[in-house]
């Protein structure tokens, strides 16, 4: 691990803490204002419902948040960063194929799961208002806050990261306060410590275990919360959790003393159309300035969510999972990037769910089944981790079987809201699950049919080729991009397009190749020469998260070699010599299109359509590679998979 990574990690500050508070808690903090409400619904309030309830929240969020990922996911951190993806990176080294698919269904479901928390943590609060206003329609309220919250993405979260923090801290200080006034006035709620009550609940109760599925909605953030590590340190992570924790049980009890106290009433009795126990337990008077807090709170948890989609995508293309999309970076933070497209399609997502479901009470149902697959997919993925690291088996397997054997439980138990809601975010997930398969697959067996040749055997014609004044100049400088991961190998379409689409002369051929490393933040490049003055190979090396400015790298690349007294650049053009004019560049890139000619299977077939269309509404070539688009000429090139090997002609006479 980098210097920095480990300062990262093992640097505990005031500041950091607070950063934490604001960027990584926003989801898990804000789940009080829901969870208690979905796990009584409707019915009336039965104190064993209430204290069963309230000790399998206290139980998940132990088992779940506090030992899983705060204690040992966290230890999974790949260079200083965290996410499904990243832990990917990690145990791809194990050379085990399958654990692609964990992957793309964890970062599918977490994306899903992107959708749906920023409407429901909005909803949730907003609706602390029909406490005054009982017929208020929340949506179009709710609507544009999401479009506000959605458009400041584009200038970065620096100047609302300093809001963000601040505002957690008043945010969990008022959780844990209001909790505490409740708990004072019956304190025997404490005995939801004892598991008994969680497993009195699930195993005794018509109900209880169904009431598993709500309980999951306290946390729902864990995974954010491992996803962000990289902001802000595995450290101050741990630490503050303490503090998050504290506060989240004590409002959770609060709640349930509250209801305790008034066995045998509904929620509705209590506060109307809108009874929430989150709001219950406030003095009349601290309402309005709970549900002010309730909604910036609710914001923060969402921004949480979409800068992590984000951070996901960005992963996700550079492991060969998503079309190259478009990606702009607000500010010089390391990290901070923003993508417009998934921006402003999770924006209408968000809306679809808010128009679909209107009130959060509907919501809860989606909520929740996306995620837990996309914990489930951790898991998985942690046992090869774990396995990686050689830690010892007897730890490993009861560890494991542990968390599958909860996990499972709760997916069961989410299943049955499949049809209230859950099949949303399912199809979100399976829709994106599509995606990240058939650009996988479309990528790899696109691999599989590139014909790669040696260089060498080329090395003679090309500079042969350069001197033979009978073609016309093509370019100065005439460079290529590459996917050839040797530095001696070549595609064969490139030499064709040198040598037979249309003689290309020039004077200096590069060929460059990027390779994007498991490891998030890296920028390297080799350069080698392969025929003095005529031919060279430029490698960058770049990790999974850097921008890829090709255009500004290779310049870099090309002031290093001049300064070094490697190569000159100076036009070789007689005129512009003598006058000391830097010579021309042009890329050359190649665009595949399938050939006719191509025999495929009926799988290879679907994939490949299906890339193609994909393909045409994602970046071009030359803008995912950051070039000037002045300087590139796209060469169209057929791709021929399963070439008929005889076609059957017969000559006549």
């Amino acid at each position: 691990m980098s210097t920095q990574h480990k300062n990262l990690h093992s640097k505990l500050t005031l500041g950091g803490l607070l950063i934490t508070l604001g960027i990584i808690y926003g989801d898990i903090g804000t789940s009080p204002l829901y969870v208690m409400k979905a796990i009584l619904g409707e019915s009336i309030i039965n104190a064993d419902i209430v204290l069963g309830g309230i000790s399998c929240v206290f139980w998940t969020l132990t088992l779940q948040t506090t030992i899983k990922y705060v204690m040992i996911t966290l230890s999974a951190d790949n260079h200083g960063e965290g996410g499904i993806f990243a832990l990917y990176a990690l145990v791809k080294k194990t050379k085990i194929k399958w654990l692609i698919v964990p992957a793309i269904i964890g970062g599918s479901a977490l994306l899903a799961d992107g959708i749906i928390t920023p409407p429901i943590s909005v909803s949730s609060a907003i609706e602390g208002i029909k406490t005054y206003y009982p017929s208020i329609n929340t949506v179009p309220i709710v609507i544009g806050i999401l479009f506000v919250l959605f458009t400041i993405q584009q200038f970065g979260t620096k100047l609302v990261g300093k809001f963000f923090a601040p505002m957690m801290l008043v945010w969990f200080s008022m959780l844990g306060t209001l909790g505490l006034i409740q708990i004072i006035k019956f304190p025997e709620v404490f005995k939801a410590f004892n598991p008994y009550y969680a497993y009195h609940l699930l195993t005794i109760h018509p109900e209880g275990f169904f009431v598993l599925g709500f309980v999951f909605l306290c946390t729902t953030g864990a995974e954010a919360l491992y996803s962000d590590m990289g902001h802000c340190g595995r450290k101050n992570i741990r630490v503050s959790w303490i503090f998050v924790k504290s506060a989240l049980v004590l409002n959770y009890f609060g709640q349930a003393a509250f209801l305790i106290q008034h066995e045998g009433e509904t929620l509705q009795t209590l506060g109307g159309s809108n009874g929430n126990p989150f709001y219950l337990i406030m003095a009349d008077w601290f309402q309005p300035v709970g549900i002010v807090i309730a909604t910036l709170a609710a914001v923060i948890a969402s921004q949480a969510l979409i800068t992590g989609s984000f951070t996901l995508i960005n992963e996700a293309m550079r492991l060969n999972f998503w079309p190259k999309v478009k990606i702009k970076y607000p500010t010089e933070l390391k990290g901070q990037l923003y993508i417009p497209s998934i921006n402003w399609l999770l924006f209408l997502g968000c809306v679809g769910i808010v128009l679909h479901f209107e009130q959060s009470s509907n919501m809860e149902h989606a909520y929740g089944l996306a995620i837990i697959l996309c914990m489930i997919m951790t898991t998985i993925l942690l046992n090869f981790y774990l396995i990686m690291k050689r830690v010892k088996l007897y730890f490993i397997i009861p560890l494991i079987t542990v968390y599958l054997l909860i996990e499972f439980s709760f997916l069961a138990a989410n299943i049955t809201k499949f049809a209230d809601g859950g099949y949303v975010t399912l199809i979100i997930a399976i829709i994106l699950i599509s995606i990240m398969t058939t650009w996988y697959l479309a990528k790899k067996i696109s691999k599989t049919y590139t014909k790669i040749v040696k260089i060498a055997d080329y090395t003679k014609v090309l500079s042969e080729l350069s001197v033979d004044l009978t073609i016309p100049k093509y370019a100065t400088h005439l460079v290529y991009m590459t996917n050839a991961n040797r530095v001696d190998d070549i595609e064969e379409k490139v030499m064709y397009s040198i040598l037979q689409k249309r003689p290309k002369r020039a004077d200096i051929y590069w060929f460059v190749h990027v390779n994007i490393l498991s490891e998030p933040y890296k920028t390297e490049y080799k350069v080698t020469e392969i025929l003095k003055d005529d031919i060279y190979r430029v490698d960058f090396n770049l990790g999974f998260r850097e921008p890829t400015k090709i255009n500004l790298m290779f310049k870099e690349v090309i002031k290093d070699m001049v300064k070094k007294g490697e190569m000159d650049i100076t036009s070789r053009y007689e005129s512009l010599n003598k006058n000391n004019i830097i010579g021309d560049f042009k890329f050359v890139l190649s665009e595949k299109f399938l050939s006719n000619d191509s025999d495929m299977r009926w799988h290879e077939k679907i994939i490949m359509n299906s890339y193609f269309l994909i393909k045409k509404l994602s970046l071009s070539e030359e803008s995912a590679f950051g070039l000037d688009s002045s300087s590139v000429k796209i060469e169209k090139f057929p791709m021929v998979l399963h070439a008929p090997k005889n076609i059957g002609l017969t000559r006549v006479k």
